[in-house]
């Protein structure tokens, strides 16, 4: 028992020692107490903050999309409340723009369209360089008149196209010749050199039989000329003319000539104008021409 006792008794430097030693302790509690409670605190006001902080994320987000979007020209009379939204109107002032359409009526300019909405001036600055209004609002009158005399116009009849009158081959001149696309300076010489050795066309096709004039052009011809005024002419009689009067004929060379009159010595008269066509070297394709200044009278 005495032994036990002993136990507990301290001299005075360890009861010093045990009493600083407690005194650490309690100070080590105190400062763990107030530094959780700051980390409490902390991290409420950690959660507070970043709660906040998404909202203003979110709203620097939808700023930054409503002053992204790109403006293009439309006509304010229909504005949408997601388009009023994004031009950064309230919805009051698209609420008036909404009732002032109700009544059937339009906004013609950016003064009417302050007056009704109430925007201010400064948003009125911004959005109105894109208001785009019809062509007879912005034009007024004048679009009115043109618009008009449009109408007029196109009311109007066509004029017929007037007919060409064409004029006699027999009498064109080399000038007038070469109005036809195709007909140059030697052409319309040749034409008329042909013409007087013929002593004038029969018909038109014998335009066909000008050296070096090409079928089109002959039909772009045939547009603006024609015979009109034939020659008078005297009849070459294939069955006794001479190989020299029938030579005298454009379309025949003299040994053609001489051929026909041998062809009728030996066959005797020639009865049909196809006869010739058995004759070597006669021109077969223009025999029809040919025949227009032959008789077979005997």
């Amino acid at each position: 028992m005495k032994n036990f006792k002993s136990l507990f008794k301290f001299s005075k430097q360890e009861r010093s020692g045990i009493f600083f030693l407690l005194l650490i302790l309690v100070a080590v509690q105190v400062i763990r107490f107030f530094i959780d409670k700051s980390n409490a605190n902390g991290d409420s006001l950690l959660v507070h903050d970043a709660e906040t902080q998404v909202e203003i994320d979110e709203l620097k987000k939808n700023q930054l999309e409503k002053d992204s979007i790109t403006l293009y020209p439309f006509n304010p009379n229909f504005i949408t409340d997601y388009k009023g939204y994004t031009l950064g109107m309230s919805l009051e002032e698209i609420d008036r723009l909404h009732q002032f359409r109700a009544t059937k009526k339009f906004i013609n300019t950016k003064e009417e369209f302050q007056k009704v909405t109430l925007v201010s001036d400064s948003l009125l600055h911004q959005i109105s360089p894109y208001f785009k209004f019809p062509d007879w609002v912005t034009q007024g009158k004048s679009y009115q008149n043109n618009k008009k005399s449009f109408q007029n116009k196109s009311s109007n009849p066509v004029a017929p196209v007037q007919k060409i009158i064409k004029k006699d081959l027999n009498s064109a001149t080399a000038l007038e010749l070469r109005k036809v696309n195709g007909i140059g300076e030697k052409l319309s010489a040749r034409i008329i050199k042909f013409r007087d050795r013929l002593g004038g066309f029969l018909v038109k096709e014998q335009l066909y039989d000008v050296y070096g004039l090409e079928p089109d052009v002959v039909d772009r011809a045939f547009e603006v000329f024609e015979v009109q005024n034939p020659p008078d002419i005297d009849k070459i009689p294939v069955n006794s003319a001479s190989a020299e009067e029938l030579s005298k004929l454009v379309y025949i060379s003299r040994s053609v000539a001489q051929r026909i009159v041998d062809y009728r010595d030996i066959n005797g008269s020639i009865n049909s104008f196809d006869e010739l066509s058995r004759i070597e070297d006669f021109p077969a394709n223009k025999v029809k021409r040919i025949a227009l200044y032959l008789s077979l009278k005997k």
